[in-house]
């Protein structure tokens, strides 16, 4: 502690204790906990007690208040255990007679304060905290404290609640600590005494006739198994799972528990543990077992947890996938009787029964199936899933899913019927069957089926009762399988590849004039989406060229709504190169002219008032420019200059950003075009070269120079740092062996007067908004000697460190925090309060 905080600190501590004065504001308390934690954890040491007397002072006024607050009771609790973190100020408080006056029987918990749940919080993150050394806990043990966490893990407050169980569990897994020497041959009788409190009373309240102490005990199990103690502590681990194997056992056959959800969350979390990890023992039987009895909503959870683990059995594994597909199975049978195909399974896990009587019902259906298709979505992405996939036969499943939902199939089963009602228009529904469906575009086993899953797209393309969130998830489902079928051999794929692509393109007309403005968006964002993949396609090509879609993008350029233009820009900026940037443009006409996208592009970054669409200009123009579709040198360096005076007095920061992005490019660009030696930095002999003149002079002609100075004034600091970094590689380019001009020779430079303007001008920061980027007291941006000057003469590197300190770097320290809250209180007088 500095000797300024030592000196505030006691008019902190008084003002704190004193009933008359206003009550603080829980942030800056929860600041001053913040510092306390920090010195408390670099010197575990008891002078910081003993040398500050008055934070003893202030718990022992505190403690005599009659009626103190909530908030100070529960900072001084907190604190408290802050202090007693180290054993040794843990045993000066002790002397001192006050941890038994705040966690012990004699403490608030029998006080009105106690009704607050903030005070019942901070004695649990007391206790939390003073749990870091062995004397702690018989200390805890003997002073009643373990009841009262006993009690409090069934807390109304869930907050409360949750951190008593985490309290248990750290007290449980710190109490083994120092029995290393028996965990080895772990037995019930060699658990530590703290330990042994915590497994007797878990061990009580499962066998409690109260459903709330069991279901407590189950999620109190739950986070220890699922905590360091289940993989750290092997030993420890099998013996308290052989002390409550037989009751969880139970529980599984007692269909009256409420607990089931509870239970598959603690069977999951112990097969995590290492201890579990063969294939032998009782413990997989159990789990099995739980497969069977839990309902499928219930299992669920556990069976995608259990598909996950490396060493799961492999008879578990499959047992664990069934239980997710039998979902997918009842649908796939109940869509036709008799059976036209097969189904997804040969036998269940569980009673049919039980997942029919869930999809016919309306209140359970959409819940079951979207929690199952999201399930299997989360299989889909893993890179190594240990069991095979019947990947045909779930995408016949989705498919069926599909037409439920629009009410396109029309089933002849009784059970059939039942879950078709029960899904149409299920939006719910609709978005996780697609989500599904767009992930299995990965596998490769399913192209038989590509004919009637483009049926089912396109039906849901062209309907209009398709809701708009729906149609954007067809849309991304349909992009990804024409990627899929672009992979598929030609010889036999091209006639159905060119009717889905004109089906696909006549929706894309219909949708592009839809009224409703997210249709449009969407419908533009897949347009984008297809033209990234299948831009090299031949079919696509012929078919994008020969519907109305580029004149339709084109004509939403000028959409009323911003996010539309946003995505006409972008979807036109992935066009370009196919209509017009290409050295023979397939197609005519002047409407698609370079010349005139570019200029349009250009009018709606100079005069659109939304931001959006102005952001998604400046990233087509950069897109175009790292592709090259800008063309020769002289063309790119106009339009570089042209593109940046607009950008340079955008109000959106984001735009004045991308502009820099902009110039980073054509910077990079331009030195591997004009440098003898591209993508390395020159040598000293080649600097004062040619090329290194007319680099120069390029980036002078195009205007970069008053533009990146300008923008280090920024007053967005992202902008700031960005244009800091385009300048230091340039530096680094001109100046590679970190030769620097001379300060003196600069200063007796013609340029050496604006020189050092500029230099006093970027000292100001963000101070200094009206840059002059046409020049300042004699600082010519555009002439190529001052500026080879100022690139070596202004200190960079120190700027750039100006830059990327925090806003806060000044104000922020706990001297400032400790003068605020003095100057809350109002014993500082004439002292403004900053914002920490």
């Amino acid at each position: 502690m500095t000797r300024e905080c030592a000196a505030l600190l006691p008019g902190v501590c008084a003002a704190l204790a004193d009933p008359r004065q206003p009550g603080l504001d829980d942030t800056c308390l929860e600041k001053l906990l913040d510092w306390f934690r920090s010195l408390t954890w670099f010197d575990p040491t008891v002078e910081l007690v003993q040398d500050n007397p008055s934070l003893t002072e202030l718990i022992t006024s505190v403690l005599a208040l009659p009626d103190p607050s909530p908030s100070i009771v529960s900072f001084t609790l907190q604190l408290a255990g802050i202090l007693a973190s180290s054993e040794s100020r843990f045993q000066h408080l002790q002397q001192e007679k006050l941890l038994g006056r705040l966690f012990g029987r004699e403490g608030p918990r029998g006080s009105a304060a106690w009704e607050d749940a903030s005070v019942r919080s901070a004695w649990l993150k007391g206790v939390h905290s003073m749990v870091h050394h062995q004397p702690a806990l018989p200390f805890l043990c003997s002073t009643g404290s373990m009841d009262v966490i006993f009690t409090l893990q069934g807390d109304p407050s869930l907050f409360v609640a949750s951190a008593a169980s985490q309290l248990l569990v750290h007290m449980l897994t710190f109490s083994l600590e120092s029995e290393t020497s028996k965990a080895l041959n772990a037995k019930d009788s060699d658990w530590p005494a703290c330990a042994q409190m915590i497994v007797k009373h878990i061990q009580e309240s499962l066998q409690s006739s109260s459903a709330s102490h069991v279901e407590q005990s189950l999620k109190l199990l739950s986070s220890l198994f699922g905590s360091c103690f289940g993989s750290c502590y092997a030993a420890w681990t099998e013996v308290l799972w052989l002390d409550i194997a037989k009751q969880i056992e139970s529980f599984l056959l007692e269909e009256t528990v409420q607990a089931q959800p509870v239970l598959a969350n603690l069977l999951l979390n112990v097969a995590r543990s290492p201890v579990f990890c063969g294939t032998e023992g009782s413990f997989w039987a159990l789990v099995t077992s739980a497969l069977e009895r839990l309902t499928p909503v219930q299992a669920g959870p556990l069976a995608v947890g259990l598909l996950k683990l490396c060493k799961c059995p492999q008879d578990v594994r499959i047992q664990a996938l069934t239980v997710l597909l039998q979902p997918m199975d009842c649908i796939l049978r109940a869509a036709s009787q008799p059976l036209e195909c097969a189904g997804l399974l040969d036998e269940s896990v569980s009673d049919p029964v039980t997942v029919e009587s869930l999809l016919s019902s309306k209140t359970s259906c959409a819940g079951l199936l979207c929690q199952s298709l999201a399930h299997l979505e989360k299989l889909l992405s893993l890179k190594h899933l240990k069991v095979d996939l019947p990947c045909v036969s779930l995408l016949r499943s989705l498919m069926t899913i599909l037409q439920f939902c629009n009410g396109s199939l029309s089933p002849t089963s009784p059970l059939g019927s039942t879950i078709s009602r029960n899904l149409i228009n299920c939006f719910r529904v609709q978005k996780s069957a697609l989500d599904v469906l767009a992930a299995l575009s990965e596998k490769k086993d399913c192209d038989t089926l590509i004919g009637s899953l483009f049926d089912v797209l396109l039906a849901y393309l062209q309907s209009p009762n398709t809701s708009p969130t729906v149609l954007k998830k067809t849309f991304q489902a349909t992009s990804k399988w024409l990627v899929h079928l672009q992979g598929l051999p030609s010889n036999n794929q091209q006639q159905q590849t060119e009717k889905i692509l004109e089906g696909v393109f006549l929706v894309l007309q219909k949708r592009l004039c839809s009224p409703c403005w997210e249709v449009r968006d969407s419908s533009l964002e897949f347009l984008t989406a297809m033209v990234k993949c299948l831009r090299d396609q031949n079919e696509f090509r012929q078919c994008l060229l020969s519907s109305e879609v580029l004149r339709l993008t084109e004509n939403l350029l000028e959409d009323p709504e911003s996010y539309v233009r946003a995505s006409a820009v972008t979807a036109v900026g992935h066009l370009a190169p196919i209509t017009c940037f290409a050295p023979e443009s397939p197609v005519t006409g002047s409407q698609y002219n370079k010349e005139s996208i570019i200029a349009k592009l250009q009018e709606i970054l100079s005069t659109d008032s939304e931001g959006f669409p102005r952001r998604a200009v400046i990233s087509i123009f950069t897109k175009w420019l790292r592709e090259g579709c800008t063309g020769r040198l002289e063309d790119t360096e106009q339009f570089v200059s042209r593109v940046i005076q607009t950008v340079e007095h955008d109000l959106d920061w984001e735009v004045r950003l991308g502009g820099l992005e902009l110039v980073e490019v054509f910077c990079s660009q331009t030195i591997c075009q004009l440098s003898q030696c591209p993508y390395a930095p020159v040598s000293s002999a080649v600097t004062s070269s040619t090329p290194q003149k007319e680099l120069l002079q390029v980036f002078c002609r195009a205007k970069l120079f008053g533009f990146l100075f300008g923008s280090l004034c920024d007053c967005d600091k992202p902008v700031g740092q960005r244009a800091c970094d385009v300048l230091v590689g340039l530096r680094g380019h001109f100046y590679p062996m970190s030769t620097l001009e001379n300060p003196q020779e600069v200063e007796d430079s013609p340029a050496g007067r604006g020189i050092a303007w500029l230099q006093r001008t970027l000292r100001q920061g963000s101070l200094a908004q009206n840059f002059p980027t046409d020049g300042g007291d004699g600082m010519d941006f555009q002439d190529p000697e001052s500026m080879m000057l100022a690139l070596g003469a202004i200190d960079l590197l120190e700027l750039h460190d100006e830059l990327n300190k925090s806003s806060d770097h000044v104000e922020e320290s706990p001297q400032s925090l400790l003068q605020d809250i003095l100057a809350t209180v109002g014993t500082i007088e004439d002292n403004e309060v900053d914002c920490y």
